[in-house]
């Protein structure tokens, strides 16, 4: 019926690899994260993946900003100044935080997602397309050797980092993906048991007794 026969011995090794790539998935902190990180066409490479993604009515609501190089540490700059704006009792720990948040991953990619009035589209829906990119981007991110985190934090939510970053008002951050050559292996941790999340619905009694017999 869709084209690929069960007795088709390439059929089950392409579905275990594929399992694989979602089975062993798991996030790189961002502090262990180190260069290199990828090349430009692995970059696109990575991004033709991540824009496979469900976009009910084909808006394609969301774009990329690359945050690279010498730009990761002004960036951080501007997170310190911003932070003293918000809070100028914040103390240096913090300060030092928000000076190195872009500063450990060689690459970081915002997720951007394009939202605003749509007669058709709801914005949540939208939004959940630019949220699938993210998540599709930390795969085509481990699939290529590298690894990654999706962080978001106060930067994605101020409106003077995100009018620093050339967002229109319509625009939000839907992410931060840090990307990069882990420095140690991550340890596994434990996952929820999806047995336990798993549910049946069935029809309620009074729809029951108006079915017809």
């Amino acid at each position: 019926m869709n084209g690929i026969r069960d007795d088709d011995p390439s059929t089950g090794r392409t579905m275990s690899v594929s399992l694989d790539c979602l089975n062993t998935r798991r996030s790189v902190p961002a502090k262990q994260l180190a260069a290199p990180g990828p090349d430009d066409p692995t970059l696109q490479r990575m991004l033709r993946a991540a824009v496979r993604v469900p976009d009910h009515g084909k808006r394609t609501p969301w774009r990329f900003l690359r945050i690279a190089g010498d730009t990761r540490h002004a960036l951080g700059a501007a997170l310190v100044a911003r932070s003293l704006e918000r809070d100028p009792a914040i103390g240096p720990v913090d300060l030092d935080k928000d000076r190195h948040r872009f500063a450990h991953a060689p690459l970081v990619i915002a997720v951007i997602a394009r939202l605003g009035p749509d007669p058709k589209i709801p914005e949540s829906e939208r939004f959940s397309s630019a949220s699938c990119v993210c998540f599709a981007l930390l795969q085509a991110a481990q699939a290529c050797g590298f690894g990654a985190q999706w962080l978001t934090g106060w930067p994605a939510y101020d409106p003077a980092i995100r009018r620093l970053l050339g967002l229109e008002d319509e625009e939000r951050i839907a992410g931060f993906i840090h990307i990069g050559t882990p420095k140690l292996d991550i340890p596994e941790r434990t996952r929820p048991d999806p047995l336990q999340l798993l549910s049946d619905w069935t029809p309620p009694p009074q729809m029951d007794a108006g079915r017809p017999a």
